[in-house]
């Protein structure tokens, strides 16, 4: 059945809910290139700014799987996955992924690239030299049978029309809809096999999602979205008014991941790596209880399991694994820029938004569709909200291949922490737990 394009626009732009054959139309079409990149624009927008009711989104995510294949495992698997919503410095999958496969879980991980002021796995592991992410179903399901998981993008056969409209959004202020967001999330984790998920759902202002109310908001949408399809979702709300870690940067991160997992202490990814991989031992009933689970993942740090499992994925997807021995093998920035604090006191506050859009002038992301990265780009800002700082103190470097416009990137980065001459505590990281009821 054919549809008039400017109609269905109008019916969303005036809050109307499209049916299962209007959306299937107009998705198809475009991903047949019988539809200008403009009207699905118009589309998201609209359904960025009126929303879409839950059934909705369920048809949407229906009609997202359906674009292509839907890869299955055998149920003794146990597949579970985790998904982030994005924020500056995330890097927790890449350091996740390995430790489950140490702790004997399978991981099904299709990822995506940034979006608008956040980072991407894939953009992140293709610093690698040589590393690949365009993997078949074939080399996928291989992977994750024998080392344990295997981290992928969305392609012709998996979930082609996420992978469009993913880069779309990213380019038309249409990241922060609900509704895009869970249909984004839910079809990837669905086609890609994976029984079980658990959510690592940001907040604050380096995040899409602002405050707490939005957050369960989305929490619920996510998972009565899994439930329609047969999954079961946790969701761990989490804290992202400062920047993850202590780097961020596609190679930096990349580096910082070796490092954890070869065990320095990095107190705020330590706790959100192992928070999560506690619920995903759990939620996929590898063990049972929490002080079993915690256990098994330290000891896959502290006798390099996971490490030894990073090594082996890196191999077996085309990069050099001796970026695990070696880390000047990952690309290198010409200039480090110091960023020297101008007032002393204590962090009050980071626009973590705002550095990270401060870091796509570096290429650390991207301002359209074909930008070009420099993975050795990026910042290191160790300091966290509730740090004290001494005037004329170094708080942060940004690794950059252009000098000047390096600085730049320091001023916009140092504008973005207030400083308070009052003591300001440190902001509690893990939020709330959200669990599947069976």
């Amino acid at each position: 059945m054919n549809f008039n394009p400017v109609e269905l626009i109008i019916k969303k732009k005036t809050g109307k809910s499209l049916s299962f054959s209007e959306l299937k139309y107009f998705i198809e079409s475009y991903l047949n290139n019988k539809l200008p990149e403009y009207q699905m624009a118009s589309l998201l927008m609209a359904i960025n700014l009126q929303g879409m009711e839950i059934k909705e989104i369920q048809t949407l995510t229906e009609i997202y799987i359906e674009s292509g294949k839907r890869i299955k495992f055998p149920s003794n698997y146990r597949t579970i996955d985790k998904h982030s919503t994005g924020g500056v410095g995330d890097k927790i999958s890449i350091v996740l992924a390995p430790i489950i496969a140490a702790c004997e879980g399978k991981i099904p991980m299709i990822s995506g690239r940034g979006l608008g002021h956040t980072g991407g796995t894939l953009d992140k592991l293709e610093s690698i030299p040589g590393f690949r992410t365009n993997l078949s179903e074939e080399q996928f399901r291989k992977l994750v049978d024998e080392i344990g998981f295997s981290i992928i993008g969305q392609s012709d056969e998996l979930i082609p029309a996420d992978r469009r409209i993913y880069a779309l959004r990213g380019v038309t202020g249409t990241v922060d809809s609900l509704s895009l967001i869970t249909a984004s999330i839910m079809s990837k984790k669905i086609a890609e096999g994976a029984q079980n998920l658990v959510i690592d759902l940001k907040v604050g202002l380096g995040a899409f999602i602002k405050n707490i109310e939005t957050a369960n908001e989305l929490a619920d949408l996510l998972i009565k979205t899994g439930e329609k399809f047969g999954q079961r979702v946790s969701v761990i709300i989490s804290n992202m008014n400062s920047p993850l870690g202590e780097y961020a940067g596609n190679a930096l991160e990349i580096r910082e991941c070796i490092e954890y997992l070869k065990g320095k202490n990095i107190p705020d990814i330590d706790l959100l790596t192992k928070t999560l991989a506690s619920e995903m031992l759990l939620l996929s009933d590898i063990t049972s209880n929490k002080i079993e689970a915690e256990t098994m993942i330290n000891n896959s740090i502290k006798n390099r399991t996971a490490l030894d499992s990073f090594r082996k994925f890196v191999k077996a997807q085309g990069g050099n694994p001796e970026v695990c021995d070696d880390p000047s093998i990952l690309p290198q920035a010409e200039y480090e820029i110091p960023i020297i604090s101008d007032n002393e006191g204590w962090v009050e506050s980071i626009d973590t938004q705002n550095i990270g859009y401060a870091l796509i002038d570096i290429g650390a992301g991207r301002k359209a569709l074909d930008s070009k990265l420099n993975y050795a780009s990026g910042t290191y800002l160790p300091k966290k909200i509730g740090n004290h700082v001494r005037k004329g103190e170094q708080i942060g470097k940004v690794f950059c291949d252009e000098e000047e416009c390096g600085k730049e990137v320091a001023k916009k980065i140092l504008g973005s922490y207030k400083i308070s001459n009052i003591e300001v505590k440190p902001q509690k990281l893990i939020i709330k737990v959200i669990r599947y009821n069976n």
